[in-house]
């Protein structure tokens, strides 16, 4: 029994160097197999079950792996499993269960605060994330610092894409395509297009020349390591309006078919808003790829929702109703405070000029959700308009609290009214709209414009009274202003001629007002529209000559009229001649009893008198009128008889259809 139990340990012995020898070699298949050994012998060995879970990760076993750890929880505790049994959850895409076993771990290694910070990304909480990296870069000197900067660098380009968070400067280097990339990201973010494509490009270059040290890497393996940079090279020219140049790189994109599905996916998605109401059967086909498996678990929530919205306004551009009404629904459900939904059904419901129900429909929403009621106003707006009724149209308008003071929504509502022939609502308009300003921004440039344009309104519709107040106050602002001081008179002179008197002597004088002009050259200018001609003085040499010394003048000859080719000179005209015939005096009626043609019995549509004319055999000699065999003067048939297409069959390869051009000129979602 001894000799046998010696026996067993020298297995074991050799086992575990296999293990060992294995796993230094990377060799995890052959490991795993002499661990199942270990654990033939002994099924709690807890070295052995670690080294079993470690294994099963190592070769992309995660469900075995967490298998392993919930079936042996007694004897493998958290601390000693915890950080394996998180990473196989978060490579499950379980990722608030990772979260709650990272909470449940007491010690916090450097790799378990790695794993944390990546779950807290996943789950969109950017400001924790960006702390556990800013840990991490602080109290650790390894060679993976380079990467935590990277994944540092990340978070802030999501948080300024995100949430327009606009981050401090952290010294991030640029040193790799990585670095670079996620800069430019942060630079869209912030709106600076120009820089991040420029950014993009030095990316481009790092990534070429990185890749090119590695001599099994193809021309296909870089361009397919550049298809995200380049991606998002084509989203900026689309924010841009370039939207040819950004589909064409679009497209070269998809071509490459890059494993990254999520890539795939949001590319799919901004060529279809390029694409629009056009080309939907591209759009359709693009369709495909934002529906692959594992893209729900590549992309931020924002971008994933954005892709269910295009999906149902190309279900309504396709005049796919119901499908329509039923991805918009939802996504109402799923999104109950976002307008968007609203404003896809809304849009349905007018291609199919149900008008009324549309208004219905927002009012409600504005009423429910009075966070979004702004947007979705401005749309009633619209659809009142739409209908003609611009009354309704603008009290919906003047009733938005945000924009009711703004220049644009004054000047809309100023030319609705006028259109109705309101001027005391457009007035009104313009009095609140200065008020506003009158108490929050009084001097400013908004103030001024708006009683300037209150002033001129009034004038030109004949308020001048009413206009004195707005003159004054722009008169007051400006006394020098003299355009403005003859229009303040001109209005007192109706109301006050006295307080006009005494205006007008702030004028200036005449003589204040002579530029010293010479009206003779003024007039005799270049842009002078009338021309006073002076005398010429007569001199010697210019003296007018005597007839038969100098040269007479030639007078022009009139041109004699045409006479008709009948005209007899003898004869005198009809007096009558200029009056239609019937209201002539010797105008007589037509005679009746001429007989007409009588239509032969013969064939159909000949006729009697004119048969033998017609036939062609009497004639002595008749040209032939088809050509001769073997002539090519004939005229061939204009009308080509349609090919037809063999149907393709199962298994057939089908081309291509040709894709359309789009018409017009940007852009994008």
């Amino acid at each position: 029994m001894s000799s046998k139990m010696a026996g067993g340990a020298g297995s074991l012995a050799s086992l575990w160097t296999e293990v060992n020898r294995c796993g230094q070699n990377g060799d995890f298949g052959r490991a795993l197999k002499a661990v199942n050994k270990i654990l033939h012998e002994n099924k709690d060995d807890v070295t052995a079950l670690h080294c079993k879970i470690v294994c099963l990760i190592q070769n992309g076993g995660f469900k075995e792996a967490l298998n392993v750890i919930n079936t042996h929880t007694k004897s493998l505790t958290s601390d000693m499993v915890g950080f394996e049994k998180a990473y196989c959850e978060y490579r499950l895409n379980r990722v608030e269960s990772a979260l709650k076993t990272i909470e449940g771990i007491s010690e916090q290694t450097d790799k378990l605060k790695e794993l944390y910070g990546q779950v807290l990304y996943r789950l969109e909480r950017y400001d924790e994330c960006e702390a556990v990296y800013k840990d991490l870069i602080r109290n650790s000197q390894d060679e993976y610092e380079e990467e935590r900067k990277t994944n540092l660098a990340a978070v802030l380009a999501a948080r300024s894409t995100w949430e327009n968070a606009t981050a401090e400067d952290m010294g991030l280097p640029e040193s790799t395509y990585e670095l670079c990339y996620n800069a430019a990201c942060s630079l869209i973010g912030r709106g600076q297009l120009s820089q991040a494509l420029k950014k993009l490009q030095e990316a481009e270059e790092l990534c070429r020349m990185s890749l090119a040290e590695d001599s099994d890497m193809t021309e296909e393996d870089i361009n397919a390591e550049l298809a995200v940079i380049h991606s998002q090279m084509a989203y900026i020219m689309q924010l841009q309006g370039r939207t040819e140049d950004a589909l064409q790189l679009y497209n070269q994109v998809i071509k490459l078919k890059p494993s990254d599905v999520g890539l795939l996916a949001v590319t799919a998605n901004n060529i279809i808003t390029i694409n629009k109401d056009q080309n939907v059967f591209d759009s359709k086909k693009k369709v495909k790829l934002m529906n692959a498996e594992g893209v729900e678990y590549k992309l931020a929530k924002k971008q994933l929702q954005a892709i269910e919205f295009n999906k149902a306004l190309l279900a309504m551009y396709t005049n796919q109703a119901d499908q329509c009404r039923k991805l918009s629904s939802t996504l109402q459900s799923q999104n109950p405070g976002h307008p968007r939904p609203v404003l896809i059904q809304v849009a349905q419901l007018c291609r199919e000029k149900q008008h009324s129900k549309a208004i219905e429909l927002l009012q409600r929403f504005s009423e429910e959700h009075p966070e979004s009621a702004s947007g979705i106003k401005l749309t009633m707006a619209q659809l009142y308009l739409i209908q003609g009724h611009v009354t309704k149209a603008g009290d919906i308008l003047r009733s938005i609290e945000d924009y009711k003071h703004k220049q644009g929504m004054v000047s809309a509502l100023v030319t609705m009214y006028t259109h109705e022939e309101d001027l005391d609502s457009a007035i009104d308009v313009f009095s609140q709209a200065i008020q506003y300003y009158q108490s929050e921004q009084p001097g400013s440039p908004t103030h001024l414009s708006l009683v300037r344009e209150a002033a001129d309104f009034k004038l030109r519709y004949g308020r001048k009274k009413e206009a004195i107040s707005d003159l004054e106050q722009l008169w007051k602002q400006n006394t020098k202003d003299v355009h403005t001081l003859a229009q303040l008179i001109s209005a007192y002179s109706l109301v006050d001629q006295d307080k006009a008197k005494a205006l007008s002597k702030h004028l200036p004088s005449p003589d204040t007002m002579s530029f010293n002009i010479d009206v003779d050259e003024l007039e005799n200018s270049h842009g002078a529209t009338y021309v006073r001609k002076k005398a010429a003085k007569v001199t010697g040499e210019n003296a007018p000559k005597e007839q038969g010394q100098g040269e007479i003048k030639k007078k022009k000859k009139k041109k004699k009229g045409k006479l008709p080719k009948n005209y007899d000179p003898k004869s005198t005209p009809d007096p009558e001649r200029w009056l239609p015939m019937r209201e002539r005096s010797y105008y007589r009626g037509r005679k009746k009893g001429k007989k007409k043609e009588q239509v032969g019995r013969g064939t159909q549509g000949a006729t009697s008198g004119a048969t033998a004319e017609l036939d062609a055999s009497k004639t002595a000699s008749s040209p032939p009128t088809s050509p001769r065999p073997g002539s090519g003067t004939g005229s061939a048939s204009n009308v080509v008889p349609p090919r037809q297409q063999k149907p393709a069959a199962s298994g057939a390869t089908r081309k291509k259809a040709p894709q359309k051009k789009k018409k017009g000129g940007k852009g994008g979602w």
